[in-house]
């Protein structure tokens, strides 16, 4: 039984924490620097205090990536409570002003009181580098969205026919655009010689972008000012994408080798519709320990596939998307839902049948989503692997 509460506001250099007992009285209050001499000091002060302690965090990554490793590396039990949840309790305490003293004393007091805290586990080597595989990847993605967004806004103020003829999420199209932006250029070139030029880079589908790009350019023989700078700046963005396409692709070679050491891999990959990629976001995700969240029902809420009920004196069954979950998590199920449509003829007869009961295409999706979470999490439980017939023990 926990006899203190040891509540810690995160910090980018420093972090303040504050340290409650069973009464909610205030035993230390003190401001820490981000450093593993300062963050020591403070564990063994706070293990003086009583060695029955239990510690909250409000950040799980990141900047308190350090503190929560020394926690953990030395035996502490830790529980975290987001941010927000933090923001909102903080209105029931003394006082309107925020400082981090205070929140520290939010969430020692949070921790002290409910019961409800998840809590933080270490996780294996492999478990980590997926996460930070998969995190990284994000922000690959990320960035790329911003140049083709800028690529489309660009091409379309000088070559609105092009724009609508290229899908910009295909290589072909962005090597094209690092030879070619303009009518004038693209109807000098000619087809043939067109076709030729994207043959020799090894452009799939070279004949038909060659027609389609030609057949634009016949449409549009206005010249728009600023045409020469903008084509320029056109030609670099599709360079930038096509550098950032490279990058996704050697990570994507990464997680997939890493996915495969996992032991669950052959499992999770046996669902349809999930492959390396949204697998190692699953396992980064959850670890692969269905124990830390109870039941199949947690997870889906945790996911984000599972509604939340909003109801009020006689309004009942107002069912809602949850605020908070997972996001990450929800595109693994969402995802993988949309792709065993196409692959798995159990999937699509449950979407078909949710269509027909008059559930729009989200919400039949969803519903989907939700019944794979049902699935994955029994596979997983049992060890067992997916099989259209009965499952079957994964091999030893």
């Amino acid at each position: 039984m926990a006899q203190i509460w040891a509540g810690t506001d995160i910090g980018k250099t420093h972090h303040h924490c504050v340290v409650l007992d069973v009464e909610g009285r205030k035993l230390l209050s003190r401001r820490v620097l981000n450093d593993e001499p300062e963050l020591l000091a403070l564990l063994a002060d706070v293990l003086a205090l009583n060695e029955d302690a239990v510690w909250a965090v409000d950040v799980a990554d990141g900047m308190a990536a350090l503190w929560i490793n020394i926690l953990l590396n030395h035996g502490q039990q830790l529980v975290y409570i987001p941010g927000l949840a933090v923001n909102r309790a903080s209105a029931g305490y003394r006082g309107t002003g925020k400082t981090d003293a205070k929140d520290a004393i939010v969430i020692a007091d949070q921790a002290r009181m409910r019961r409800d805290l998840a809590a933080i586990h270490p996780d294996d080597e492999l478990t980590a580098e997926l996460r930070i595989l998969t995190g990284r990847r994000a922000d690959l993605t990320a960035d790329r969205t911003r140049p083709i967004n800028r690529l489309r806004g660009q091409l379309t103020g000088i070559f609105p026919a092009l724009e609508r003829t290229l899908d910009l999420g295909n290589v072909g199209p962005l090597v094209l655009l690092t030879g070619y932006q303009t009518p004038a250029a693209l109807r000098r070139t000619g087809r043939s010689r067109l076709e030729t030029w994207l043959r020799n880079r090894k452009v799939r589908g070279a004949a038909e972008l060659a027609q389609a790009a030609v057949e634009a350019a016949e449409r549009q023989h206005s010249t728009v000012l600023g045409e020469k700078v903008i084509a320029q700046m056109v030609h670099t963005l599709a360079k930038e994408v096509m550098g950032l396409n490279e990058q996704i692709a050697e990570i994507d070679k990464l997680i997939a080798a890493r996915f495969r050491d996992h032991d669950l891999a052959e499992l999770i990959a046996g669902m349809p519709g999930i492959g390396p990629l949204l697998g190692a976001e699953f396992l980064a995700a959850t670890a692969g320990d269905m124990s830390r969240f109870g039941s199949s029902d947690r997870l889906a809420s945790f996911a984000g596939v599972a509604p939340a009920p909003r109801d009020s004196g006689n309004v009942s069954g107002n069912l809602h998307r949850p605020r908070r979950y997972h996001r990450g998590l929800q595109r693994v199920f969402y995802s993988s839902a949309l792709i065993s449509i196409r692959s798995c003829e159990e999937s699509r007869r449950f979407y078909e049948r949710k269509r027909a009961e008059g559930k729009r295409h989200t919400q039949a999706v969803l519903a989907l989503a939700r019944r794979r979470v049902n699935v994955l999490w029994a596979l997983i439980r049992d060890g067992q692997c997916f099989q259209r017939g009965l499952p079957v023990a994964v091999a030893a």
